[in-house]
């Protein structure tokens, strides 16, 4: 995820906690009795970032494209509604393997303000601009959120597009970006103003279908923009320095059916490995790809959490107590985020409400996104121990399991402080309220079903 994605999510965090936005009364919500221990073995969905991306990408053909492991989560059916409403055919062939053919696109509907709006309300539709574009020759693209949405919250994506010769004007009217090229795209070189996962997929999938070579340095390198030149490769495209920042497209005149399979969520996988440590629980992660989640399991580690990679499982066993390192010189460990292979900035949420039954003292510097912190209020409500130093850092000093967090009712502000919040409670005293869960079911499957048959109590209502 990058800043392209992210501004409209921090927007949000500060009106829900700040109570500028009052909670809907009509919201669903968990309720969590805290204090159970979790045991047993549990899958990692198939990953969220990577399925907007590839399900996207299926514009890009008038043939089938067969995708499995699509985990079926509030953001990627609202993604697959939309594609269907834009004329793709979508066969559902069993749990999470989907077929989708986009022969007959209507594209009346693609230009009009309904699309337009549709789009408006869905974050993850930023993805099919690039694929509209190139075959169609036209595209709009909405600007989520209202008009506070900050000065480059699609400059990536649109001075792409432009290097690549569209024209781009904006209408009042929609709200949105017009984006039109009366020939092909060509082919160009282009330095991104930063590594935007978002951007640099969309751009990708663009310069495909475009003549000429594109060259794109500073690109993303995530495992989601890496599984999606696969997909495309796999399509018919030309693609070299896959998993580098430097990626050299040559474009083709048209791409074909494919069959591709998402991998395993990361972000999951982290959330997963947290849980059982803020529970004290013994849990097994199946399936996980160890060799794609990079950094990640080491900077668990840096938590004083053992992991055992066995296969491509990882077991984490229970521990009495988890001790946060300390760098060579002696001072306090900092966990921060960075473009891959850096550490995921999804993750830092968890590891923040993750170190506060360690033991020690740990920064979390949270770099590209401003208020994506402003949660930790409400787990200082709960007892946790944290200095908020400002919008992007946080001191988490660890209670060692010494005392329980107090359960409490709190509001679910984003995907990832939702998960945060949710594993919070489940380590509490008592029964805590979780409102406006729909954020959380934005990237998490069934996740109370499946938390329920590891020992834990969450219900929905």
């Amino acid at each position: 995820m990058d800043r392209s994605r992210q501004f409209s999510e921090n927007v949000d965090n500060f009106l829900y906690i700040y109570g500028v936005i009052a909670p809907d009364i009509a919201m669903s919500s968990f309720i969590v009795e805290g204090g159970h221990r979790l045991s047993g073995s549990i899958a990692p969905q198939g990953a969220k970032n990577e399925a907007l991306e590839v399900i996207s990408a299926v514009l890009l053909t008038s043939e089938t494209v067969t995708i499995d492991n699509i985990p079926d989560i509030l953001d990627i059916r609202n993604l697959i509604a939309l594609l269907e409403g834009m004329g793709v055919k979508v066969e559902r062939h069993s749990k999470g393997k989907y077929s989708f053919t986009a022969a007959h696109i209507n594209e009346f509907y693609i230009s009009s303000a309904e699309f337009v709006e549709k789009c408006a309300k869905l974050r993850g539709s930023v993805m099919v601009v690039g694929p509209l574009l190139a075959r169609f020759g036209q595209a709009w693209f909405p600007k989520p959120g209202g008009d506070k949405i900050g000065r480059r919250r699609v400059d990536t994506h649109i001075d792409g597009f432009i290097k690549l010769g569209a024209d781009c004007s904006y209408d009042t009217s929609r709200r949105a970006y017009k984006l039109s090229s009366t020939e092909h795209l060509s082919g160009s070189y282009m330095l991104l103003d930063e590594a935007s996962v978002t951007g640099t997929a969309n751009i990708v999938m663009a310069a495909t279908l475009a003549k000429g070579v594109t060259t794109i340095y500073n690109a993303a390198c995530e495992p989601y923009v890496q599984q999606l030149c696969k997909l495309l490769t796999a399509m018919g495209a030309k693609i070299e320095g896959v998993g580098s920042n430097l990626l050299t497209i040559t474009g083709v005149d048209e791409l074909h059916g494919a069959s591709h399979k998402v991998l395993p969520d990361m972000i999951e996988v982290g959330s997963f490995i947290g849980m059982a440590a803020i529970n004290q629980s013994e849990l097994t992660i199946t399936d996980v790809h160890y060799n794609e989640l990079g950094i990640i399991p080491e900077c668990f580690r840096r938590l004083g959490i053992r992991l055992e990679q066995r296969g491509d499982d990882i077991y984490v066993p229970a521990q009495d107590s988890y001790v946060i390192e300390s760098f060579i010189d002696g001072s306090i460990m900092t966990i921060a985020d960075a473009p891959w292979p850096g550490l995921t900035p999804d993750l830092l949420s968890v590891m923040l409400v993750t170190a506060v039954q360690c033991r020690g003292s740990v920064l979390i510097h949270q770099k590209m996104f401003e208020s994506r912190l402003f949660f930790v209020d409400k787990l200082i409500d709960m007892g946790a121990q944290i200095i908020l130093c400002d919008p992007h850092r946080a001191v988490v000093i660890g209670h060692d399991h010494r005392m329980q967090l107090r359960a409490g009712r709190m509001t679910s502000p984003d995907i990832r402080a939702g998960i945060a919040l949710l594993l919070a409670a489940m380590s509490a005293k008592g029964t805590s309220v979780i409102d406006n869960i729909d954020q959380i079911d934005r990237g998490y499957e069934d996740i109370d079903l499946r938390l329920n048959a590891l020992g834990a109590h969450i219900e929905r209502k």
